[in-house]
C-alpha cells in the first residue's frame, strides 16, 4: 500500500490537519504537559471530526450548490476556513466558555498552573519581591518587557529593572544601570506580587 497515493494524502490531510491547528491552538491558550505523539494523533482525529460535525449542514449545501463552477474562488475559501480558520475559531469560543464563571463552578479551571494564570495577563504590571530558598530577596518591576516561562517548561522568571529595597521592605529606586534579572525555579520559594502604578511614589511602598 502507498501511502503516498493522492486520495490517502487528501484523507490525512482532512482528518488529520484540522484536528492538530485545534491541538496547538490549545496549547497556545491552555500550556500543559505535552503528549505523546500516538496520542496527539487521536485527538487530532477526534478534533477534526467535531470540527466537520459543527460545519456539515454548511459543507453539505456547499456541495450541492454549483458555487464550485460558477464561483471556485468562493468554493476554495470556504475550505479554507474549514480547514484552517474554523478549528482555531473553536478553540477560541471553547477558551471564552471555560473561564466564564457558570462554567468554572462545574469545571476545573483550563489553566493548570497559578503561575501560567497570573502571568498569561499580559496587561498587567507588578513590583515584585521573590524570596529565594536561601531566604534572599530580589526586587524588581515585571512589566511590558518582562517575560515569564510557560508549561511545560519550568519556572523562571525575567525581571526588566532590579530595584533595591528599604529598610522597611519598599522598593527604594532601580540599581544602577539595571537591564533586569532572570531567576531560575530551583532558587525561588515563593513570590509576591505588589499592585504597579504608573507614576507613584515607589520609595512609600512597604
Amino acid at each position: 500500500m502507498n501511502i503516498w497515493e493522492a486520495d490517502k494524502l487528501i484523507l490525512f490531510f482532512a482528518f488529520v490537519i484540522p484536528g492538530f491547528i485545534s491541538l496547538k491552538a490549545y496549547e497556545l491558550f491552555f500550556p500543559s504537559e505535552r503528549t505523546d505523539s500516538g496520542k496527539q494523533i487521536i485527538e487530532a482525529l477526534t478534533y477534526s471530526s467535531i470540527n466537520y460535525a459543527f460545519l456539515f449542514w454548511f459543507i453539505v449545501d456547499i456541495e450541492k450548490s454549483s458555487i464550485k463552477n460558477t464561483a471556485p474562488f468562493l468554493y476554495f475559501a470556504f475550505y479554507i476556513f474549514v480547514f484552517f480558520l474554523a478549528p482555531i475559531i473553536w478553540v477560541i469560543a471553547w477558551k471564552g466558555l471555560r473561564k466564564s464563571k457558570f462554567f468554572q463552578k462545574n469545571a476545573p479551571h483550563p489553566t493548570h498552573k497559578p503561575w501560567d494564570y497570573v502571568f498569561s495577563q499580559t496587561s498587567k504590571s507588578y513590583w515584585v519581591k521573590v524570596t529565594l530558598k536561601n531566604g534572599t530577596i530580589l526586587a524588581g518591576k515585571y512589566s511590558d518587557k518582562s517575560f515569564t516561562s510557560s508549561s511545560p517548561a519550568e519556572e523562571q522568571i525575567y525581571l526588566e529593572e532590579t530595584w533595591l529595597l528599604n529598610d522597611k521592605g519598599g522598593f527604594d529606586r532601580p540599581k544602577n544601570q539595571t537591564a533586569g534579572i532572570i531567576i531560575l525555579s530551583g532558587e525561588i520559594s515563593y513570590i509576591e506580587l505588589l499592585t504597579f502604578i504608573s507614576g507613584e511614589n515607589n520609595e512609600q511602598k512597604d
